[in-house]
């Protein structure tokens, strides 16, 4: 395990050189020079409460007042969030033939943002939001102006940033109108995964498809708490690649990595390409 940023960095150049065929899996480390925040902490322990439950959210009117009153505050972090210098390094590695697949937990599309191009958006995108009832799709940022217009009063507040787009805003969400579906009236959620919820199969065996043709597993920005991303380290191992992790804590596979760099993401990756770039 390496600290220092350029040994760090160079070490990880020689691990993409001997496996060229990556097939790269991002976390929310990923994202917080972008601005927004991570659920985790070093020792992979929540920093605050949990993310809305799927279950709660389609069953109770009132958590989605709750949840979209804070998302019409917080969801600009998301939203006007800048590409950080390691979605750039990432999109880098693929356009130097380093990269067999990206799997992202992200929901924030900063990666395709960046110019990376073979990304599986494991658990869906935050940007639209469609229909539980009849399908209907729609763009989020239309929904949110509806809400908008629907709830002067919350539109106007300001509050600290949370993952995911949500907002640290406690107040009384009881007078908050959300808007639904406007084709069905049905329930209107995000093209997200939420907890409790499932990966849908196609998405999840695509990704086991690139694992298939991949040389080795780089886990960056990502504790691995979550089954859904943490399986796949667990068959790359079964499969007998390599599995190695860059980010700036404990992860759930640390017992299975092969290499583990726990150091800042984007200067190891930016050293890393420049290595790369003068072999």
């Amino acid at each position: 395990m390496t600290n220092s940023v350029a040994q760090a960095g160079e070490e990880l150049a020689g691990f993409i050189a001997r496996y060229p065929k990556l097939w790269i899996l991002t976390g929310a480390g990923v994202s917080t020079d972008s601005g927004i925040p991570d659920y985790r902490d070093a020792d992979g322990q929540w920093k605050r409460s949990p993310p809305v439950q799927h279950g709660d959210f389609m069953g109770s009117h009132t958590v989605r007042q709750r949840y979209w009153a804070r998302a019409l505050v917080g969801f600009k972090a998301l939203s006007g969030a800048q590409v950080s210098g390691a979605h750039k390094a990432l999109a880098a590695l693929e356009a130097m033939g380093y990269v067999e697949m990206l799997v992202t937990q992200n929901v924030d599309r900063l990666h395709q943002r960046a110019g990376s191009r073979k990304v599986i958006d494991l658990h869906g995108r935050a940007d639209t939001v469609s229909c539980m009832g009849c399908g209907y799709h729609m763009m989020r940022h239309a929904m949110h102006s509806e809400m908008a217009q629907l709830n002067p009063q919350f539109a106007a507040l300001d509050a600290g940033h949370a993952p995911d787009g949500d907002a640290d805003l406690e107040t009384d969400f009881s007078g908050f109108a959300v808007f639904d579906c406007p084709r069905c009236g049905g329930i209107l959620k995000p093209d997200v995964v939420y907890y409790g919820d499932v990966v849908p199969p196609a998405r999840r065996l695509a990704a086991q498809a690139g694992l298939q043709n991949a040389h080795a597993v780089l886990a960056v920005g990502t504790s691995l708490m979550v089954y859904s991303g943490y399986r796949f380290c667990r068959e790359a191992h079964g499969m007998g690649l390599p599995v190695a992790s860059l980010s700036l804590g404990v992860t759930r596979a640390d017992a299975m990595l092969s290499h583990q760099w726990r150091a800042p993401l984007t200067p190891v990756l930016e050293e890393a390409v420049r290595c790369l770039e003068d072999r």
